[in-house]
């Protein structure tokens, strides 16, 4: 007897805010099977992934079918099997940043043994040795001991992918699960992929781009606007749409500054402190106007900490200057001359805010607005809203988007109130490839408007042609700072 589920969906719809988002949904996941799910964003990948986990209910029409097999037994409905499947994504990992779970690497990964969200008992010696061998399979076992929200983005969600296999579930589903991982752990995840052929559990990937699709897939499922373009074997799968970021135009480049700097942001001796850990350390450089800055470096460097920081998010042990900020100034000043995008700001939106209300929101650097948009508010936000294409989601609410298109209205939120500052950390994530490359090139354009840019990025396809300047961390501290090569040679 399998010990592996099975699944079965067929005549599937699934409508949201009077739209429909899926529809004639046939499919069958067997064990040993190994799925990557493609679509541009906005296709429906995430809902259907939360419909195969028991998260979301398919809209009812009496003709759909939803049958999950496991140990013999036939179930109509996930509540049987809910708890055999185990499922990563961005949300997920958002609620812990979201409801502040901030406990240790080790009691997170030990909830997966016992199925809660959060700890329970003290884990036992036998519990602890398993979760040691799980973060050890991720490189994480040093990371044991440490506070969960002290962690990188990329940290947390091999973190969380080892708690999801501490359930030992009979089917994986992976929501974008490289999003925020740096090379070497990027490469940890693809080799687990391919090592997990030696098991008949079955999985399916989302994902976005080509360099993430492990060798060991069986099989595509291709999304396009809710319905199937191609569900079938691996090897004949139209996959043009799953590409990486398509190349820019060539585009003014302003290099690195000359004559006198007019400096925006300076830092010297520089240490910050996370929960007792110091995650950045003695840190010295300074922004100019005009520039644009790649920050680098593995996960777990401090590349988050370090713009969060400059935004004010966390405090700065040592010399700090903002432009414009003098003793008595509050910071909230320098914040709404900054445009900020973050996994971590994306989390913090309640799922019931109008698109508009969040874009607005850039004006203030506040989470939703105090008051309702006056009539003097709105041509700036229908501009930005047209800027980024996203003047048909204006009506729509945040619970009603894509991870990929929330990521866009952020775009349109960090530009509402036009910013002399743009803080990008991992901007691209979780965006589809075409729409990556209209974000980049709307990046280049303010680069060359005079825009200050600093960005976290792991792939260099995502650095922008105007770079001037790179800052590479490593273990929170500086490892180089300094012009871009790439800007020299221009």
């Amino acid at each position: 007897m399998n010990k592996h589920l099975s699944l079965h969906l067929q005549r599937l719809r699934l409508e949201r805010g009077g739209r429909v988002v899926l529809r004639d949904i046939d499919w069958r996941i067997r064990p040993g099977q190994r799925w990557m799910l493609i679509g541009a964003n906005g296709a429906g990948k995430t809902q259907l992934l939360k419909i195969l986990a028991g998260d979301v209910w398919p809209t009812p029409t009496g003709r759909e079918l939803r049958r999950y097999r496991w140990r013999g037994e036939t179930f109509d409905t996930p509540y049987g099997v809910k708890e055999e499947i185990a499922y990563l994504g961005a949300e997920r990992q958002d609620r812990y940043e979201r409801h502040e779970w901030n406990f240790s690497v080790e009691q997170i990964v030990g909830t997966g043994l016992y199925r809660t969200d959060t700890p329970l008992d003290a884990l036992t010696v036998v519990d602890r040795r398993r979760v040691a061998a799980l973060l050890r399979r991720f490189d994480m076992g040093h990371l044991a001991a440490r506070r969960f929200l002290t962690l990188s983005y990329g940290e947390r969600r091999l973190v969380l992918l080892a708690r999801a296999l501490a359930t030992r579930p009979q089917l994986l589903l992976l929501d974008e699960p490289f999003n925020g991982l740096d090379q070497a752990h990027g490469g940890i995840l693809r080799r687990w992929l391919v090592r997990s052929t030696a098991s008949a559990l079955p999985w399916v990937l989302a994902t976005h781009r080509a360099d993430e699709v492990p060798a060991s897939a069986t099989h595509a499922a291709v999304l396009e606007e809710g319905r199937w373009r191609y569900r079938g074997v691996r090897n004949r799968a139209p996959l043009r749409c799953l590409s990486d970021a398509v190349p820019l135009a060539p585009s003014p480049a302003p290099g690195v500054p000359r004559g006198k700097r007019n400096v925006l942001v300076r830092l010297a001796g520089a240490d910050v402190y996370l929960d007792g850990v110091h995650v950045l350390r003695n840190l010295s450089f300074e922004i100019g106007a005009g520039e644009c800055w790649v920050v680098h470096g593995a996960n777990g460097s401090g590349k988050t900490t370090l713009l969060r920081a400059i935004h004010g998010d966390h405090g700065i042990a040592g010399e700090v200057w903002r432009a414009g900020i003098e003793p008595g100034v509050p910071l909230e000043r320098f914040r709404q001359q900054v445009g900020w995008i973050s996994p971590q700001l994306q989390s913090r939106f309640p799922r019931w805010l109008p698109v508009a209300e969040v874009v607005q929101s850039g004006r203030h650097a506040s989470i939703g607005l105090h008051e309702p948009l006056t009539a003097a508010d709105r041509p700036g936000t229908q501009r930005a809203l047209n800027r980024f294409g996203l003047a048909h989601l204006a009506g729509r609410i945040v619970g009603e988007l894509s991870y990929g298109q929330m990521r866009r209205v952020l775009f349109a939120r960090a530009w509402v109130h036009r910013p002399r500052l743009l803080l990008l950390d991992e901007p691209y994530a979780g965006v589809d490839a075409p729409t990556r490359a209209r974000l980049m090139a709307d990046i280049e354009q303010l680069i060359a408007q005079g825009v200050t840019v600093m960005m976290a990025a792991h792939h260099r396809d995502e650095w922008p042609r105007s770079i001037s300047h790179e800052l590479r961390l490593s273990r929170g501290a500086v490892e180089f700072c300094g012009p871009s090569a790439g800007a020299a040679r221009r």
